[in-house]
């Protein structure tokens, strides 16, 4: 049997990112959208293009394909009233609940989703995706990202944290009977 194939490419920078902000339904960087280079497409095998249903992760998916599919399990993480605020804004107005969310996994101080119940909403995602032989591609956010490794790698929670996502980062995770991390060689996404 083929096995799973799966790359996970975080959205292209937002004026959010940038700012140090927890994302709304923003769009890219229009700076950044003025001078980013051409797309490498490199994905020439992938048999279907997934994102989430923010618009960041559909204009980014837009650059690598017409008709992504939009999978509401790829959405950011919820993290309720504090969507739009910075860290520094966070840090003035309430240092106590976002240092409990920093160190409690399972803590949602914001009235979102914690970290514990994103892990789990991804974990079943990739689960879903176990009979799905193919190279599939998913445009998605960097905590959707984290949360995908810390189940892959079966890291407490509390591991969260301690992983960057820089925009249009890849992640490539492989299924054949055990998800498994794969790292990439120069030039080798083009080649399979």
């Amino acid at each position: 049997m083929q096995a799973t194939r799966l790359t996970l490419m975080c959205h292209a920078r937002t004026v959010a990112q940038k700012q140090a902000r927890f994302g709304l339904d923003e769009p890219l960087d229009a700076d950044w959208l003025a001078r980013r280079p051409e797309p490498g497409h490199g994905y020439r095998n992938v048999r279907q293009l997934l994102c989430g249903p923010e618009l960041r992760t559909r204009q980014t998916a837009a650059m690598f394909g017409d008709e992504p599919l939009v999978v509401a399990d790829l959405a950011d993480c919820d993290l309720g009233r504090w969507r739009g605020l910075s860290v520094d804004q966070l840090l003035k107005a309430e240092p106590d609940p976002l240092q409990t969310w920093l160190d409690d996994p399972d803590a949602a101080p914001h009235g979102g989703e914690s970290v514990t119940r994103l892990c789990h909403r991804v974990g079943a995602w990739l689960a879903s995706l176990e009979g799905r032989p193919g190279h599939l591609l998913a445009v998605t956010h960097p905590f959707v990202i984290r949360a995908a490794l810390v189940t892959v790698l079966g890291c407490p929670a509390a591991a969260f944290n301690r992983i960057d996502i820089e925009p249009l980062s890849t992640v490539e995770l492989r299924f054949n009977g055990v998800w498994r991390l794969r790292t990439q060689g120069p030039g080798q996404e083009s080649l399979e």
